[in-house]
């Protein structure tokens, strides 16, 4: 699915985004919010910044920036902002081609969405670029299970997800990370393994 198909997916998804994902963020992807924005350090690139769930989370003296492909779902993260008081500078854009120099950014974040994102080996390239030397990545996603039954399921749903909504569910982050040329620093898998939250350092 190209970036323009998926654009329109989760423009159309958007009114019912937030409904959909508290669900799982109580019982499945619990806490990784909260694990990944706290390890967040001064100017924060948070890379499909959706409605915007994570800007609670943040500690009050970083700078955030957010690109979000999709208009509809960056209109609520931008009223989400406003409501909590909290400045951020969010831009429609595309996590594979960041409208960012190089080493622009102390921290880069990607929360549940690099399962979505067509290209993650690009993505994950751009991620690296915009970072300074030393700069961190952090990840939440969902990842192929490390239990061989689940992660036959998790075949058999991305055959129906890829088509209507470029969601896959057998990726995994980690390596690419690594091959990127990124320090892995801290890495923890979660609910048979499907859950993974990685931090990441640019070499210097």
């Amino acid at each position: 699915m190209n970036a323009d198909r998926q654009k329109r997916v989760w423009d159309d998804a958007a009114p019912r985004y937030d409904r959909q994902i508290a669900f799982l963020e109580r019982h499945w992807f619990t806490g990784g919010r909260e694990w990944v924005c706290s390890r967040a350090r001064g100017r924060v690139l948070e890379i499909a910044v959706g409605t915007g769930r994570n800007l609670p989370f943040y500690r009050p003296e970083v700078t955030i920036t957010g690109i979000e492909l999709s208009t509809e779902m960056l209109a609520i993260a931008r009223k989400r902002a406003a409501d909590l008081g909290r400045a951020a500078d969010l831009r429609e854009g595309d996590a594979q081609s960041l409208p960012f120099d190089e080493a622009s950014f102390d921290t880069v974040l990607c929360a549940l969405s690099l399962c979505t994102i067509p290209d993650p080996v690009r993505a994950i390239a751009e991620m690296h670029r915009v970072l300074v030397p030393g700069g961190t990545l952090l990840l939440v996603d969902h990842v192929r299970s490390s239990f061989a039954p689940l992660r036959a399921a998790q075949w058999v749903a991305e055959q129906v997800t890829i088509r209507t909504a470029g969601e896959h569910f057998t990726r995994r982050q980690l390596p690419l990370v690594r091959k990127q040329g990124f320090d892995v620093v801290e890495n923890e898998r979660l609910k048979a393994g499907t859950v993974e939250r990685i931090r990441a350092v640019k070499r210097p």
